[in-house]
């Protein structure tokens, strides 16, 4: 992630597992601005509907922006329809919100990637929503972020179809914490959150301490 206070290279590591009845995303909590650590408790996992959630990365302030906007956008149809909202139809939405967000003029370059996951009457799902709009749904696992290159090789390593959401939150773990080794970008801490049947919740939520006592 990159606070926008000048024109920078983002850096986030974010995670999404399908396994079996339950989805695991997960995310590290560093902030950066450049070679600056900006914030070491930046929440990346958000919650979006009562069952459907995203991970962020990219431009701090954009992020955000958008965030609030599918909030909103989803509760108002939830209103106007009396009926909650897709997974497929949150993601298209928020995916053309990204696609606009991301060509307007502005000093700022719109930089969002969202990925989305959540449970509907349909089963449980999957998308991933890169940075220029474009949006995939994926049946087994995807990652973002400066991090996602060493994920990727843990992943491709060790993840099995219909996995437990035991399993499934200790390879969310493995794999953040390859990225955390070798990314400068990722770090301070891991969140992970568990998509099931009853909901959604947080299964881990722990802080990396770097601290050097004297």
């Amino acid at each position: 992630m990159v606070e926008d206070k000048e024109l920078m290279k983002t850096g986030t590591t974010t995670v999404a597992l399908m396994c079996k009845e339950c989805i695991i995303l997960a995310a590290d909590r560093r902030a950066t601005s450049g070679y600056l650590i900006a914030n070491k408790n930046f929440e990346k996992i958000l919650t979006i509907s009562d069952n459907i959630a995203v991970t962020v990365a990219g431009t701090v302030s954009d992020v955000q922006l958008l965030v609030k906007y599918i909030k909103a956008e989803l509760k108002l149809k939830q209103i106007r329809t009396d009926r909650e909202s897709t997974v497929k139809e949150a993601a298209n939405l928020l995916a053309m919100f990204v696609y606009n967000n991301i060509r307007k003029l502005s000093m700022i370059p719109g930089i969002s990637h969202f990925i989305v996951g959540g449970k509907d009457d349909f089963g449980f799902h999957v998308y991933d929503l890169s940075p220029d709009g474009s949006i995939a749904e994926i049946d087994d696992y995807t990652t973002s972020g400066s991090g996602s290159v060493m994920v990727y090789g843990v992943l491709e390593t060790l993840y099995e179809r219909n996995m437990s959401i035991e399993d499934g939150i200790k390879l969310a773990v493995k794999s953040l914490n390859a990225a955390l080794q070798r990314d400068i970008a990722s770090g301070n801490g891991i969140d992970v959150v568990a998509i099931t049947k009853e909901g959604i919740k947080k299964a881990l939520s722990k802080e990396i301490n770097t601290r050097i006592e004297a």
